[in-house]
């Protein structure tokens, strides 16, 4: 009897450990990563995208949902490490912050949670009404773009990250520029003064949108930039990114359905 409960007991430990571990290991080991700050926001920067799709697990390697992932790193005292798996697949794990670990991971986490979990509210909602003209004193509307994916990039002159993804989203305007259901255009905070001295020396190939910054405060309540959004063909806010690499990949899933 004394052996059958133990062949039961090991039965279930190797159920919960398979469980566990059946989308692989850490890539990084979360103890070594949180030594110091640099060497988790090097981490975080490359490896951690949280408004890509992804396989969310709490602390005990449960599967949650991405809102409830999300809101504990909003919230909570954790750090999200990706698990290893094939190279298209995206599983993040939470784990405890140690007691000693730098506080400024954890108040990073926080903040950057927050921006994830507010940004992913938003999706699945209707892009707030609009009626704007570009620099070219074209007319663009909620009516006028129905029908058509709308790629819009939020951002401001002296913003450095906004600037540094130039090239890249040039790159991307000329990767769809067949694509005549898919549109291209940016929010900017300065004057359309300001905005053509600027883009006569760094030229963006979105149109551009001048005089952005009360709506995007009041209507999108935007604290950081830059910030991408996908709307789809019926108008609603498909994804809302923080970066150029986040953006590149749900573009190019969005431009597939």
């Amino acid at each position: 009897m004394q052996k059958f409960i133990s062949l039961i007991t090991l039965l279930f430990i190797f159920t919960i450990s398979t469980a566990q571990n059946k989308f692989g290991n850490p890539e990084v080991d979360p103890t070594q990563i949180q030594k110091t700050y640099p060497e988790w926001a090097a981490y975080q920067n490359k490896k951690i995208m949280l408004s890509r799709d992804f396989i969310a697990l709490d602390a005990s390697s449960k599967e949650i949902t991405k809102e409830s992932f999300l809101d504990q790193l909003a919230n909570g005292n954790f750090i999200p490490v990706r698990l290893k798996s094939e190279e298209s697949v995206y599983v993040y794990k939470l784990f405890k912050i140690l007691p000693k670990t730098d506080t400024s991971i954890k108040a990073t986490i926080n903040q950057i949670g927050f921006d994830a979990y507010k940004n992913y509210k938003m999706e699945g909602t209707a892009f707030p009404q609009f009626s704007f003209k570009d620099l070219d004193g074209n007319l663009v509307t909620n009516e006028s773009m129905k029908g058509k994916i709308i790629v819009i990039k939020c951002w401001y002159i002296h913003c450095t990250p906004c600037i540094r993804e130039f090239p890249q989203v040039n790159k991307l305007t000329e990767e769809y520029k067949d694509r005549k259901d898919i549109v291209f255009m940016s929010l900017a905070e300065d004057s359309a003064e300001q905005l053509k001295a600027f883009l006569a020396r760094k030229p963006l190939s979105y149109s551009v949108i001048p005089d952005m910054k009360v709506y995007m405060n009041e209507s999108l309540q935007l604290n950081s930039f830059p910030t991408h959004f996908i709307l789809n063909k019926e108008g609603m806010i498909a994804k809302v990114l923080p970066n150029f690499e986040s953006l590149e990949v749900a573009l190019a899933k969005e431009s597939k359905l």
